[in-house]
């Protein structure tokens, strides 16, 4: 199941950013996929509670959105969704088509969990 590996890359690139905001977990965890991507999102979901496991996204809830593939007909120039199976045109029914949208994978939004930091103002005042 590639899809845990896939999950786990996921999970570098999130505490990346957790790191460099100094946050101490991540409570949400979103990702975009197209049906052309190669990654079935149901199993994409099972892998994640394994991956995040000992992670600062331990505990992170997953979203997935699914994103539609469209289309750009090289002979009459419109852009126009498609079917996985059927990469037309909509507007002439050319086959003579380049994918826009629809294989990609993309981390669209993590929300990060942080402590805060006193006020160096309260603190100073406390002193």
């Amino acid at each position: 199941m590639h899809e845990l590996s896939v999950c786990q890359s996921v999970i570098s690139q999130v505490e990346q950013v957790a790191r460099a905001h100094d946050a101490t977990g991540v409570s949400l965890v979103q990702l975009s996929i197209g049906p052309l991507s190669g990654v079935e999102p149901a199993l994409l979901a099972q892998a994640f509670p394994i991956a995040q496991a000992g992670t600062l996204a331990e505990g992170a809830v997953l979203e997935l959105e699914s994103l539609p593939i469209r289309v750009r007909c090289r002979s009459c120039g419109a852009e126009t969704d498609a079917a996985a199976n059927r990469l037309l045109c909509g507007a002439c029914g050319d086959w003579q088509t380049t994918i826009i949208s629809g294989d990609e994978l993309l981390l669209t939004r993590v929300e990060l969990i942080a402590t805060l930091k006193p006020d160096t103002a309260e603190e100073s005042a406390h002193v």
